[in-house]
């Protein structure tokens, strides 16, 4: 259960206020405010605060002091124009703030992408919640043979039960003595910044997180990406969803010239010209090296 009913009870006292603004708001991200969206057994992702809209892109990028006589189309023309030649300055106009709850393993893979504020739950100051991600039967898998950081085929019958088995008995261990230590009958407890090095990888913690939309952008490429790890990408794709609400129209940019599209080297894109012209194009004669024409030809094929 990612949020208690206390913890809704304050989202929904959060959610019920009111206040009269002259800053820009966005209807979508008006409704996604304070919102808990469940990821994963136990996590969530809610929007603390945004600032900015698509237009506060548009309106960077022009310099200028207001909507103007410009339509949609034309902003649309313009964020499409900035996203598609690498224009970087006009969406960190657009800023938010997130709160996640996450696995440990999943926050020490997302705070690679340093160009964020970030803080997180101090278990120095507070004692962990009783909270362990335990993954469902379809996603437990083997080590793949041919990606170090991947997955291979999926685990079947006694051998998913046994390990599913050890997550759980592993998990429940470690947070029993961890309790223990930090309560010792008749004195004083070991320090909680101890005694926390006993908890698994997969305790959950919680951090707020702002970024600004430049960035955001970039850690969801990586992170929606089929490829990214599956326990990353599902918050990724989460936010995702936020983001299509709040600045639609740099969205489907980003969808475009980004999440669907693929990047081709100088030798690639000469290997393309050369089949376009009707050329026999193959590993032997691409210049590319095999992995890079097994990729080109996947892209290729579809």
């Amino acid at each position: 259960m990612p949020i208690t009913p206390e913890q809704q009870a304050e989202i929904d006292a959060q959610r019920s206020q009111q206040a009269q603004t002259l800053r820009a708001t966005v209807p979508g991200m008006e409704a996604h405010l304070y919102k808990a969206h469940p990821v994963l057994d136990h996590g969530l992702v809610r929007v603390i605060d945004y600032m900015g809209d698509d237009g506060a892109i548009v309106q960077a990028a022009r310099v200028s002091y207001g909507a103007g006589t410009k339509h949609t189309s034309n902003d649309a023309g313009l964020i499409n124009y900035l996203m598609r030649h690498w224009h970087s300055t006009p969406f960190e106009m657009c800023e938010i703030k997130l709160h996640v709850k996450l696995p440990v393993f999943v926050a020490r893979q997302w705070i690679r992408h340093r160009t964020a504020n970030v803080n997180e739950y101090s278990a120095r100051y507070s004692i962990l919640d009783r909270e362990f991600y335990i993954p469902a039967p379809e996603h437990l898998a083997a080590q793949s043979a041919v990606n170090n950081q991947g997955r291979g085929e999926m685990l079947q019958g006694e051998e998913a039960a046994r390990v599913l088995d050890m997550l759980k008995s592993d998990a429940g261990r470690a947070y029993d003595h961890y309790e223990q230590m930090l309560s010792q009958e008749g004195q004083e407890g070991l320090a909680r910044e101890l005694a926390r090095m006993n908890l698994p990888a997969n305790v959950y913690t919680q951090w707020y997180w702002k970024i600004d939309l430049h960035n955001l952008f970039h850690f969801l490429r990586l992170r929606a990406d089929p490829h990214a790890q599956y326990e990353i990408r599902v918050y990724a794709d989460t936010i995702c969803e936020i983001i299509r609400d709040w600045v639609p129209l740099a969205y489907a940019a980003f969808e475009d010239y980004r999440l669907g599209s693929v990047q081709l080297s100088s030798k690639g894109i000469d290997a393309v010209r050369r089949m376009v012209k009707g050329e026999e194009v193959t590993a032997e004669n691409c210049g590319l090296s095999a992995r890079e024409w097994r990729e080109l030809v996947g892209v290729l094929e579809g």
